[in-house]
């Protein structure tokens, strides 16, 4: 097939998928923890039984919020397609195959990369639940995109407190195939990724040989508690607007940790991360190694590391585009993402932001950023 759009960031939220998925495939004393459909007042919602939500049933966003017309633009826009409707009558357009590929293609998206389950998995607040229950997640995924490999590049969720659980999931969905890549769980108090206790992770991956994914999860939100209705709204804008922000820890520890120095097969992806802030980051790490940090484990600048090894996903990003030579547009991937279904995304309307986002590149530039670049990384055969 002719591949003319990859997006490189959609999502699989637990709120889509098959309500007895977890409780159906636990061991027996997991089967109590797992996350499970009940009636609630406006629908059918999941919870746990130790006090976790997450959300209505096909629900919008991440969080499964119930739909309210005028809200919020680009859930209107999703509604108009019916969405929300088909969730209210358990169609499931988002975790079946099929239809999943049928709203792709109204949108020109001939490949999707899947991000997964892990903001729910962290609300169950059971680290030893939560790793069978990505376990479980990861055999369900694999299924799904072995429905339709030329359309899905799945991306296996890991526990972050359990890094041997994680080592061994590595090596399980490895050994399994179907996924394309790892992604481990990025929380505000997880261990620096280049703590030592890290270090078996990365020789999984590097082993592997699978890209490893972190996706953003915002700056730590603020304790409005007592603040009045307009500074809260205050709050929730200087958090949500510097949403991508929180991933130049991310970058800046996974670089000066010379864990690529180290791992020459570890590629990294920084998920919805935004590219306008990179070269930028870049740019002082060097001149920070210059000055003060030759000491530590790095043979080359931190920004030939990013060249090398890094990529970096994006929906919306004027000012990164109009640095693409710094970003690199060959062997540094900038991917486009559509985000699909979260309400920071494009969909349905990727044809139009694609000719807004980047008409005016060239056209070998263009379709590095859109396809080609995300191909390569995933492996979509381009031909």
């Amino acid at each position: 097939m002719a591949y003319d759009v990859i997006s490189a960031d959609g999502h699989i939220d637990l709120i889509w998928l098959p309500p007895d998925l977890f409780t159906s495939q636990a061991s027996g004393q997991m089967k109590d923890r797992m996350p499970f459909v009940v009636d609630g007042e406006k629908g059918p919602k999941w919870i746990s039984k130790n006090g976790g939500e997450f959300g209505l049933m096909n629900g919008m966003g991440s969080a499964g919020r119930e739909y309210v017309p005028g809200q919020i633009a680009r859930s209107d826009r999703m509604a108009e397609t019916g969405l929300y409707d088909d969730g209210k009558k358990g169609i499931r357009r988002l975790t079946d195959p099929e239809l999943r590929i049928k709203d792709q293609d109204r949108d020109g998206v001939r490949g999707e990369v899947l991000y997964g389950i892990l903001g729910a998995s962290q609300r169950l607040n059971d680290p030893e639940a939560a790793a069978e229950m990505m376990t479980i997640y990861n055999d369900w995924l694999a299924d799904f995109c072995d429905a339709a490999p030329h359309r899905f590049a799945g991306i296996a969720p890991l526990p972050n407190k359990n890094v041997p659980a994680a080592v061994a999931e590595i090596e399980r969905v490895a050994k399994r195939g179907a996924v394309k890549g790892i992604e481990i769980a990025n929380s505000h108090d997880m261990l620096p990724l280049y703590h030592p206790d890290w270090d078996p992770l990365w020789a999984a991956a590097n082993e592997a040989k699978l890209p490893v994914h972190v996706h953003t999860i915002g700056t730590p939100k603020i304790d409005t508690t007592g603040f009045a209705p307009l500074q809260q709204r205050q709050a929730f804008a200087v958090q949500l607007t510097g949403f991508q922000m929180g991933m130049s820890r991310v970058l800046m520890e996974v670089i000066y940790g010379g864990i690529l120095e180290k791992y020459t097969d570890v590629k990294l992806v920084i998920g919805e991360s935004g590219i306008g802030w990179i070269p930028y980051v870049l740019e002082h790490m060097d001149l920070e190694w210059e000055e003060q940090f030759k000491d530590l484990t790095l043979t080359m600048k931190p920004s030939e590391y990013w060249h090398r090894q890094c990529r970096a996903t994006y929906q919306s990003d004027n000012v990164g585009l109009k640095l693409i030579d710094e970003l690199g547009e060959d062997n540094v991937i900038v991917m486009w993402g559509s985000e699909l279904p979260h309400l920071v995304g494009v969909w349905p309307d990727l044809q139009v932001f694609v000719d807004r986002e980047v008409g005016y590149l060239p056209e070998t530039t263009r379709r590095k950023v859109i396809c080609e670049n995300a191909a390569k990384l995933y492996g979509f055969p381009l031909q």
